[in-house]
């Protein structure tokens, strides 16, 4: 028997969600949350294989508590997000924090119930649109920084644009020692010599554009 805990802030879905896993064989409800507030208490008392949790919930997100499982549980359960947000930014985010697959609550109850047999035996679950923008973001070339900072990106913006040291101090809102520091960093890392040549490789490599 697997054993599944449910957070979801939704009580209509959420009773009907554990109704679904009480009538499944196979499966048994461990607990059932409105929110992750006590995440870490609940879980560890509840013990669940899988959990389907919400992202958007009062006080705590699902990927907050995702999260939290991850860094104080040694042997976290097998999180599969269950949510209405299909953009790359949570899907990733999700992921990163340690969940195992990602569903989407328009996902039929019989496919839900085969994302947590997948995830408990190590798989991961994804609905289709899921996976399909994954593979997508996965397959975008992906822009060339050279571990520029956020400064010497700006700073190197300026440069493109022809402003002067003193320009990009002001514009930067740096003075122009800081600026000229920068410009010796950016052409360490991008093994320049000149800021023709530092220009040049920015626009080649489209580290940044020509115009904003």
């Amino acid at each position: 028997m697997l054993s599944v805990s449910i957070y979801d802030d939704n009580d209509s879905l959420r009773e009907t969600l554990a109704l679904v896993i009480e009538m499944t064989d196979e499966l048994v409800l461990a607990g059932s949350y409105p929110d992750a507030m006590q995440v870490l208490e609940t879980v560890s008392n509840d013990r669940p294989d899988v959990i389907l949790m919400d992202i958007e919930m009062p006080q705590r997100t699902g990927t907050e508590a995702v999260k939290i499982l991850h860094q104080e549980l040694s042997k976290p359960p097998k999180i599969l997000m269950l949510t209405a947000y299909e953009d790359t930014e949570n899907v990733f985010e999700a992921i990163g924090a340690g969940a195992v697959g990602y569903l989407l609550k328009k996902t039929p109850a019989d496919k839900i119930i085969e994302g947590i047999h997948e995830v408990a035996q190590g798989g991961a679950a994804m609905s289709p649109s899921i996976a399909l923008k994954v593979l997508s973001a996965f397959q975008k070339p992906k822009k060339i920084t050279y571990d520029l900072t956020f400064k010497e990106l700006e700073v190197l913006q300026r440069l493109v644009e022809g402003d002067s040291y003193k320009l990009i101090a002001h514009h930067c809102q740096i003075s122009i020692s800081t600026v000229q520091t920068h410009i010796m960093h950016i052409y360490e890392k991008l093994h320049v010599n000149s800021k023709g040549e530092a220009i040049n490789k920015a626009l080649r490599d489209k580290i940044v554009n020509l115009s904003r």
